[in-house]
């Protein structure tokens, strides 16, 4: 189907790199990340570049591990990346990020992991992103990302969110409000729970992984463009409402990886959000409520009809931050409605009805801010159809566990000599109970992952 077609050329990004460039860069990447952890001198830490320029904070004020929010984090978020030093020269709010990693999976895939690679022990420079982040002028800020995917070989734009933001009072509580323009559904929600920053937060291009996803969870990021307004009262209730188009296939051709398979919206996109949150001490809580209606035409083709698609999610988190370590755990429930007129008539899809859930669960220990393990697990279930999710059995059904490790040498003790450079090792173990309907031979696609990213 178009959709799930769209979100495995994102998550994917297959592509057309050699073993030998992949190999050398990973090589490179390796050895300048080593040379800089042994240089490594004890001073002041500071933010993810580029707002460490605007705002003098260390890391752990707005993170975690990025892009883990704080309530520090969140409230800068809120008030639209414009608090700090209003005078930062332009050039310092410019920031960039590499990513280079090996896969390695049970056994051999069937068929080569992505062209130029291997069916399994791949290295590759997954991406390498430059981004502008922080004020614009009074009340306006942003983050703009534009990424090249090392395995596709392609630029591509990444996640936008333009604010223009302000604070005011009602009912006599203070009161924070603003709009966002951006180009994913739940790329402007400060918790992570929602799709966009949700855990895992990077995974392997070169693995299996489950073929089938509510719409919300990836299918229009970076193909649509849409506005929301939002406002937090009182620290205390969030709400977000905003509407999404898609964009002209000519637009998503030169901005995102490509218009094959992407669908074209009918009339606008509708977004939604509500939360309650509370901060208390060193403890903060969020219980709340997202999700979108969306009607579309298959691959752009409207002879079939529209396929409407109702996605409702709720979601919570807990985070407790202690003077050296600190826990967060979160919780996504989406059910996903489907009423797939246009692919069934075009032949994309078995039935007109059906439906899809998926649940996320994960908790994360950070120790001394500086090394991180978290525990998830995913579960994905829903009605059968083969001509839409493409599976063996049709079924859509996956169960994963997920085990990451993330070490951030330099998050208290960075190199002096470039303060903002903030690296991170992750190590994460993926066990598949049940892939795409299938659990005899579903621990075959168990995945060792080993990332080395590095902030500038």
């Amino acid at each position: 189907m178009a959709q799930n077609e769209q979100q495995r050329i994102k998550r994917k990004s297959l592509a057309r790199f050699s073993d030998q460039f992949n190999l050398k860069a990973s090589h490179t990447i390796v050895g300048l990340f080593a040379l800089a952890v042994a240089l490594m001198p004890s001073t002041t830490t500071y933010a993810i570049p580029p707002y460490a320029s605007q705002t003098g904070a260390e890391c752990n004020a707005c993170h975690t591990v990025y892009p883990q929010l704080t309530p520090f984090g969140r409230q800068f978020k809120l008030r639209g990346f414009t608090d700090g030093d209003a005078n930062t020269a332009i050039y310092k709010k410019l920031g960039a990020w590499i990513q280079g990693s090996f896969t390695h999976t049970r056994k051999d895939q069937p068929d080569v992991a992505a062209p130029g690679f291997g069916k399994n022990n791949n290295f590759a420079l997954d991406q390498a992103s430059l981004f502008f982040g922080g004020r614009i002028i009074n009340k306006l800020g942003a983050f703009v990302q534009g990424t090249y995917d090392g395995i596709g070989k392609v630029w591509s734009w990444d996640n936008l969110d333009v604010r223009f933001a302000d604070q005011g009072s009602l009912g006599g509580k203070d009161l924070a409000y603003g709009i966002s323009i951006n180009n994913n559904p739940s790329v402007s929600d400060p918790w992570n729970t929602t799709p966009v920053w949700s855990f895992p937060f990077d995974g392997s291009g070169l693995a299996p992984s489950p073929a089938a996803a509510p719409l919300i969870k990836g299918a229009l990021g970076q193909i649509v463009l849409g506005a929301s307004v939002y406002a937090d009262w009182n620290s205390s209730i969030y709400g977000e409402a905003g509407v999404y188009h898609t964009l002209t296939r000519a637009a998503i051709d030169a901005l995102a990886v490509s218009a094959d398979g992407a669908p074209k919206s009918r009339g606008v996109v509708p977004y939604w959000r509500l939360a309650w949150h509370r901060d208390n001490g060193p403890h903060n809580f969020m219980i709340g409520t997202f999700g979108l209606y969306a009607a579309l035409y298959p691959d752009g083709d409207s002879r079939g009809g529209a396929d409407h698609y109702t996605d409702i999610g709720f979601d919570a988190q807990y985070q407790w931050l202690g003077d050296r370590d600190s826990v967060t755990a979160r919780a996504a429930l989406i059910h996903e409605i489907q009423r797939l007129n246009g692919s069934f008539a075009l032949g994309g899809a078995d039935s007109v009805s059906g439906s899809l859930n998926s649940v996320d669960v994960n908790v994360a220990y950070l120790y001394d801010k500086t090394y991180q393990f978290t525990l998830g697990a995913s579960h994905l279930w829903g009605d059968a159809d083969a001509a839409l999710y493409g599976t063996l059995t049709g079924s859509p059904g996956s169960t994963n566990f997920t085990a990451q490790f993330d070490w951030l040498p330099l998050n208290k003790t960075p190199w002096s000599a470039y303060p903002r450079f903030n690296p991170r090792v992750t190590l994460q173990l993926v066990h598949h109970m049940r892939l795409d309907g299938v659990s005899r031979s579903a621990s075959d696609s168990d995945t060792i992952w080993l990332l080395l990213t590095s902030t500038f």
